[in-house]
């Protein structure tokens, strides 16, 4: 059976990154740049006035001094003054500030803001004070989004205000959703005898949608190979497809042998670790029908191995997927704040709070029976790493977690 690092290396062999593409500015949130994105001007491209007040020289305020008013600029025009001594010219947030500016003097610290002389509450004031100097934001020339970074909204607003219409992109990834069960009934409908609600799809389209890809939920299809084959069919027309239940070693379990004959290869069955053993990962190749591959991952049908398995492997697929820098589920150090026994020998990502005080992180393990218990699981926001040994876990000790979500 393969361990954890081994099930890693196998996903970055197979996983081959998508193609770039260019797409409008508007397009692109939450997309991964294809390649550097550098400035081609400064910014700001001038001097400018940070608040409403007065250019001055920091020299020329002194205790009962008056300055000559020589001009008003707003936002949007262009000083026809330059400072000397004596002098001050009114502009507003945004401003242009005129050649000789150190320093704005809010208008709050005017005494006289209206008159063509002007005298102060204050007697004297910092260089620089009030001023945003031109480059100080960014340069021409300076990367300004790196290859394989996610363009979120601030990114993209940038990139707006440098003038980028359109951005090279890796396209968003498709992930199709496929609960199996003859027990599963929708999510709306009240289960009957042995009957369960398909939580899978709805929790699976969760994180597919939180990792940034497009989920396509496909429903439920039973434990019937013909109803199986049409589902699959349809799912492995996405980049990626997800079947929950059906991949153990049960009569009914017959996901893997209908993949392989809808022509696609296994890569792994079966991880040393715990919820999740069961897990399958395979692809079927790109051909001539099928332009690109698709990557697939059968996993276990119990809702918290499913839960684990997403957020350790797949979630790393699909970053490979669109060329990101990552490391397969990046881990932290935290004190483990409860002592804590491992039963079994494999190792055991266990649900948890994960807080973090004072750059420090905490680990606390939430009151969990088990793969099949999302209550005690709904109360975590990562996992802690245990692995098999006779001794307890105790308070403070360090041990390796992820975080899911980040929480307030």
């Amino acid at each position: 059976m393969l361990s954890v690092s081994e099930a890693f290396q196998l996903i970055e062999q197979t996983i081959l990154p998508l193609s770039a593409c260019e797409v409008l500015l508007s397009q692109a949130s939450g997309r991964v740049s294809a390649c550097d994105i550098t400035s081609d001007s400064d910014s700001p491209p001038f001097d400018k006035a940070l608040m409403d007040g007065f250019a001055i020289r920091s020299q020329d305020i002194q205790a009962d001094v008056r300055l000559k008013v020589l001009e008003r600029i707003t936002a949007g025009e262009v000083p026809q003054c330059s400072l000397k001594e004596g002098t001050a010219i009114q502009v507003m947030t945004g401003a242009q500030l005129p050649a000789g500016t150190d320093a704005v003097i809010r208008i709050e610290d005017v005494l006289t803001p209206e008159e063509e002389e002007i005298s102060f509450t204050i007697d004297s004031i910092s260089p620089g004070r009030n001023v945003m100097s031109r480059g100080e934001s960014m340069q021409a020339g300076e990367v300004v989004v790196a290859c394989g970074e996610r363009l979120a909204f601030p990114k993209i607003a940038l990139l707006a205000e440098l003038g980028c219409s359109q951005v090279s992109i890796f396209l968003q990834p498709s992930v199709a959703v496929l609960a199996t069960g003859n027990e599963l009934v929708p999510v709306d409908q009240i289960p009957g005898p042995g009957q369960i609600r398909n939580s899978n799809e709805t929790m699976l389209v969760a994180q597919v949608e939180n990792a940034g890809a497009k989920a396509v939920p496909l429903g439920i299809a039973r434990d019937d190979r013909d109803d199986l084959r049409s589902h699959i069919k349809t799912g492995l027309q996405s980049d990626f497809l997800l079947l929950s239940g059906g991949v153990s070693a049960g009569v009914l379990d017959l996901v893997p042998s209908v993949l392989a004959e809808l022509g696609v290869q296994q890569a792994f069955h079966k991880v040393h670790m715990k919820p999740g053993k069961p897990i399958w990962f395979g692809v079927r190749p790109a051909d001539a029908e099928n332009p690109r591959p698709c990557y697939v991952f059968g996993l276990p049908g119990n809702p918290v191995s499913s839960m684990v398995c997403f957020e350790l492997f797949v979630k790393y697929a699909l970053d490979r997927l669109e060329n990101l820098p990552s490391q397969p589920a990046e881990s932290r150090k935290a004190r483990l704040r409860q002592a804590h026994l491992v039963k079994g020998d494999r190792p055991v990502y266990y649900p948890a709070r994960i807080t973090q005080n004072d750059h420090e992180f905490t680990a606390t393990p939430v009151c969990w029976v088990g793969s099949a218990d999302l209550r005690g699981a709904s109360e975590a926001n990562g996992m802690i790493l245990f692995a098999p040994r006779d001794a307890e876990y105790q308070v403070n000790e360090i041990v390796d977690v992820w975080k899911w979500f980040e929480t307030n």
